[in-house]
């Protein structure tokens, strides 16, 4: 195990699921590290030689280190799991298109509802519901006729979304009205090697 990947993560973060969750549907051996965000961990040495910035997940693979979930993703596919990034370039410029939409909308809307109501978080919720009410808009529409996001096989973008789409309703935000998206969920659900995040109670800072 001493040679397998290191995730430093929090088993809450959507963000560090993405990347759990994509290292489990590629088949890439890892162990967790679970960091202690409530007691500071990621804000305090050894952590902060790890990231600088301070924030969960960070990947240590031997002797690379990479902060992001998105950047990991796009790393993580590259040398293990190259089925699940596009080489064409219109195909891969729009994963890249994917993985800003899950930085930026996704981000600010469902994952921004979801810390109000799960941690707690000090921020605007009819603000970050509005956002959330675009981004899936935006999201059940490009899926329309569509199995994955790009291609026709499911690929990093897909995982990119998933985290923060499937956990929106902690955040108050509901999936009822965009079947596209649901059905997308259900389908990556579906796949070998799918693991869940853990649901909080809303309300409940965990």
């Amino acid at each position: 195990m001493s040679n397998a990947l290191r995730i430093h993560g929090f088993p809450l973060s959507g963000h560090s699921h993405r990347v759990e969750l994509f290292a489990n549907l590629a088949g890439i051996d890892y162990e967790f590290i679970k960091v202690d965000l409530a007691g500071g961990e990621h804000k305090k040495q050894p952590f902060l030689s790890l990231n600088p910035a301070g924030k969960v997940p960070v990947i240590q693979d031997e002797d690379v280190v990479v902060a992001d979930s998105n950047a990991i993703l796009v790393y993580l596919a590259r040398k293990y799991a190259p089925d699940w990034i596009p080489t064409d370039m219109p195909s891969e410029a729009q994963v890249q298109q994917y993985l800003s939409f899950a930085a930026g909308e996704l981000a600010n809307g469902p994952a921004a509802a979801r810390l109000i109501t799960v941690f707690g978080a000090p921020l605007d919720a009819d603000r970050a519901k509005a956002v959330a009410e675009r981004a899936f808009e935006y999201l059940e529409a490009q899926l329309k006729g569509r199995v994955w996001l790009v291609g026709d096989r499911p690929s990093i973008a897909d995982v990119a979304v998933y985290s923060y789409t499937a956990h929106a309703p902690e955040g108050n935000v509901s999936l009822d009205t965009y079947p596209n998206i649901r059905g997308l969920l259900t389908r990556i659900e579906g796949l070998n090697g799918f693991v869940p995040m853990p649901t909080t109670a809303v309300g409940l800072v965990a």
